[in-house]
């Protein structure tokens, strides 16, 4: 089996020989790219071709990662790509990633492909937990990822839920408390929305603004032994070398700013730091594997030469590239206040129609009644008239009666004379007929009064009917004729807007005004930073009390510690660097 291995790495061999190209493959923290570069090329052959592909400028920082066995290494820009221990299979895969990292990310970084690039690599780093980061900072840092992917907080849009399919928290985090996932997101959400006003840039940079001050960012630790054998991690980052306890990757023993070393050699496992002091004896330490110590020296160098770079006059490329970068973060202001400006006189116009569909129905309503009042008002005098019809009737019915009764009585009268006893019925039914005459004549006299008062309920019926029409005909009217205090061109079947007073000349006043605002949000911003640890802490008190103790790591509990006794990464560097570098060295050597 391994004699053919051999034989297929040897066909291999040929083959790749005889070809005049090879395919890698290059994957950066938001896609994958395919070349294919000729057999000739060095490192910084790929290395340009890749940033040409990005249109990345501020290649200073990055560099091309791939893997042997066990352990990560950096393309070497100066020897052929073949040369060095890559991988025989084709295509051949490298991570475009930082490799250094700025002392402050604001000042430093120009180029937002610069920023995108390190805000995804950190907020990798933190999700995966090789940055420790406390939980109040990770749910602020959280609420910036959020507004960076999905820009200003909209109620409307982001209602609860939104965020369950995002990772957003270490798995750490996420543990420590007896919280659901819907009581992050709550407060998540909560400080997202008070990020409202920033555009997608600004919440990258204040990601990172907030990440450079954790106590692990920016640096790579290996594992070294001193002179007495004991075991402890070197700290390679941005200002200079520090030496940890194995179980302490939080707060340096001791460290060495860059100002300080004069040389850094190795041979063979063997590390040598001189100190600009040549009075102050040389320390060494052993890595594990020479593999290690090539790439602690890059790491040395690279990281070196940008500290002295940041300290001296930025070089014409990199004036020119901040000359752009603000020129352009100028247009983008303008261009913002175009937007909001527009945006608020939509919002007014749209407010506007609002109000005159809400007036619109109101009338409509109104309107509707009217017309169900004046369907009323006639239905009802149609009753009162046709019972006052009846009532006519039934008292022309009573006055006929009334009539044939004294006939009747007259009739009576004159057969009366037939004798007594006729005489003496006949009186009898007279005073039938009178009496019955008599209440005839009173119901007549009723009805007449009931008929005459249906004509009175009739009458006021018709006029409720004629009030109904003139209310109707005057709402009519006003829905017509647009409102007292607003122009009849108001209220168009489609709002449209004209743009002529929306256009701005990009001129040197503008810029003046520009450059004192950008100033002024400057000094708010140094004003807000302060209040930026009461705010963490106001984030730990409101989850402090969901917290499991027992699930602490121990670098959550040297986290507390520290948070404790006041200190931070940037008061303990001046600490630790304000001794004599012989002490240090000494000290380093007694561990």
């Amino acid at each position: 089996m391994a004699s053919a291995l051999a034989a297929k790495m040897g066909f291999n061999s040929l083959i790749r020989k005889q070809a005049k190209y090879f395919k890698v493959k290059i994957c950066t923290m938001e896609s994958d790219m395919e070349f294919k570069c000729e057999m000739k090329w060095k490192g910084k052959d790929l290395f340009d071709l890749v940033c040409r592909t990005l249109g990345l400028r501020e290649t200073w920082f990055f560099g091309l990662q791939y893997n042997i066995k066990d352990t990560e290494a950096w393309l070497k820009m100066e020897r052929k790509v073949l040369d060095q221990e890559v991988s025989k299979e084709e295509p051949i895969t490298f991570h475009f990633l930082a490799k250094f990292y700025p002392e402050n990310a604001e000042e430093e970084l120009v180029q937002d492909i610069t920023q995108r690039l390190f805000f995804l690599q950190v907020k990798k780093k933190i999700l995966e937990e090789e940055i420790h980061c406390p939980p109040e900072a990770s749910v602020l840092l959280a609420s910036y990822a959020v507004h960076a992917k999905y820009g200003d907080y909209d109620p409307e849009v982001h209602k609860p839920g939104f965020l369950a399919e995002e990772e957003l928290l270490p798995n750490r985090v996420i543990n420590l408390y007896q919280m659901t996932a819907e009581m992050w997101e709550e407060r998540i959400t909560a400080c997202y929305a008070e990020h409202r006003g920033r555009t997608k840039d600004e919440a990258e940079m204040e990601y990172l603004k907030i990440a450079q001050d954790l106590d692990m960012y920016g640096v790579n630790y290996f594992s070294i032994r001193n002179k007495k054998g004991t075991d402890l991690l070197l700290g390679v980052d941005a200002l200079g070398l520090h030496i940890y306890e194995l179980e302490n990757k939080l707060t340096p023993k001791c460290s060495f700013p860059w100002n300080e070393i004069r040389n850094i050699s190795y041979s063979d496992k063997e590390f040598t730091i001189k100190p600009l002091d040549k009075k102050t004896n040389v320390f060494k330490f052993n890595s594990s594997r020479l593999r290690v110590n090539k790439l602690i020296l890059q790491l040395c160098i690279g990281n070196h030469d940008l500290f002295i770079r940041r300290r001296r006059v930025d070089s014409l490329e990199v004036q020119q590239m901040k000359s752009q970068a603000r020129e352009e973060r100028a247009r983008k202001q303008v261009e913002r206040q175009r937007l909001q400006r527009e945006k608020q006189l939509r919002e007014e116009a749209e407010r506007a129609r609002d109000e005159l569909e809400r007036r619109l129905i109101q009338l409509q309503d109104e309107a509707h009644m009217a017309n169900e009042a004046l369907l009323r008002s006639e239905q009802t005098a149609d009753l009162l008239a046709e019972k006052a019809q009846i009532a006519e009737e039934e008292a022309k019915l009573l006055a006929q009666k009334a009539a044939e009764a004294e006939t009747e009585m007259q009739r009576i009268k004159v057969t009366a004379m037939r004798g007594q006893e006729e005489r003496r019925i006949m009186e009898q039914k007279m005073l039938e007929a009178e009496m019955l005459a008599l209440k005839m004549a009173e119901e007549s006299e009723r009805r007449a009064k009931e008929a005459e008062q249906l004509k009175q309920d009739l009458q006021e019926a018709r006029n409720s009917e004629r009030r109904a029409k003139n209310k109707l005909l005057e709402i009519t009217s006003k829905a017509i004729y647009t409102s007292p205090g607003l122009p009849s061109d108001s209220v168009p079947q489609e709002l449209n807007f004209s743009r002529e007073n929306l256009s701005f000349d990009f001129k040197d006043t503008d810029m003046k005004r520009l450059s004192m605002e950008i100033e002024k949000e400057k000094v708010e911003y140094m004003e807000k930073s302060k209040h930026l640890q009461e705010q963490l802490n106001e984030l730990k008190t409101e989850i402090e009390s969901l917290k499991l103790k027992e699930r602490e790591t121990p670098l959550d509990i040297i986290h507390n510690q520290n948070t404790e006794q006041g200190t931070s990464k940037q008061s303990n560097f001046k600490k630790l660097t304000l001794q004599s570098t012989k002490s240090r060295v000494a000290f380093f050597e007694e561990l």
